[in-house]
Parts: structure tokens; C-alpha cells; sequence
């Protein structure tokens, strides 16, 4: 029986591919979380993309359609990484990167009423940007060296 990680090709078997499924399965649920009234307030606001959709996640995350459409797709893509052990790795690492550049986007944009707020983002969003980041590029680091001890 092989032991190493890149001979294992199962679905969520190696510690990366877990973390790119948790990922994944989160997205998802915040994505069609942004959808349902009482989990989303103001639902009656919101729009498809724009700074003019004051509908807000739990109270606190501004979303709007488009919004909750690129956290569906992100899902999506972490469930299809999460197949192989490389894909995941590349899914946290990738998805960190984009994570960290929506963190700096949002410190210009953030509460602006202007056209580049097409997400929309507001504070909480930068805030949960800046540890998604920081949480997915950590994570696409350690976790493939962790798996990599503990195959030995």
C-alpha cells in the first residue's frame, strides 16, 4: 500500500484536501445563506452588484446577488479541488492570494459610494477577507507538510 500523498487519489483523503473541502462546503452555505430572509436582513434591498444593496448577512456582511453568486462559485471550485491533493493546495493558496487582494481592494472601497464598490464590501467584509487570507495561505503551506509527516 502506498503512503505518500501523491500517489493518493480519493476524494478528501490528504489533510490539504480536507481543507480545501471545508473551505468549499463554507462557501456554499454562506453563499446560499445570502440568500434566505432572516439570515440576510433587508433582503428587500438588495441588488444584483453595486454599493446600493443594503442587504446584510447575519447583520453584518453587506452582500449583494453577485455577491453571494461569487461565494457559491468559490464553493464550487473548492469542492472540485478538494479531489486532488496539488488542486487543493492550489485552491487555498490561489484563493488566499485573491482573498488578500480583495482585503486591499476594500480598504479603498469599503462604505464608498462609487462604481468600483461593485461587490459590494463593507468593513466586516474586510475584516473577514484579511483572515480568510491569512487562513488559506497558512493553511495551503502547512497542511501539505503535515501530511507529508504524518505518511511517513
Amino acid at each position: 500500500m502506498t503512503t505518500n500523498a501523491a500517489a493518493r487519489s480519493g476524494y478528501g483523503t490528504t489533510l490539504t484536501q480536507k481543507g480545501a473541502l471545508v473551505f468549499g462546503v463554507v462557501f456554499i452555505i454562506v453563499g446560499i445563506a445570502g440568500f434566505i430572509p432572516g439570515l440576510t436582513m433587508d433582503m428587500g434591498t438588495m441588488s444584483f452588484a453595486g454599493d446600493s444593496s443594503m442587504a446584510h448577512l447575519l447583520g453584518l456582511f453587506q452582500v449583494s446577488v453577485l455577491h453571494n453568486i461569487v461565494h457559491l462559485l468559490f464553493g464550487i471550485v473548492g469542492l472540485l479541488a478538494a479531489r486532488s491533493h496539488s488542486g487543493s493546495r492550489s485552491y487555498l493558496l490561489i484563493g488566499g492570494i485573491i482573498y488578500a487582494v480583495l482585503f486591499i481592494f476594500g480598504l479603498f472601497t469599503a462604505n464608498m459610494s462609487s462604481a468600483a464598490n461593485f461587490v459590494p464590501l463593507n468593513v466586516a467584509d474586510n475584516v473577514l477577507h484579511l483572515v480568510l487570507a491569512v487562513a488559506m495561505i497558512l493553511l495551503g503551506i502547512v497542511l501539505p507538510r503535515a501530511g507529508a509527516r504524518t505518511a511517513r
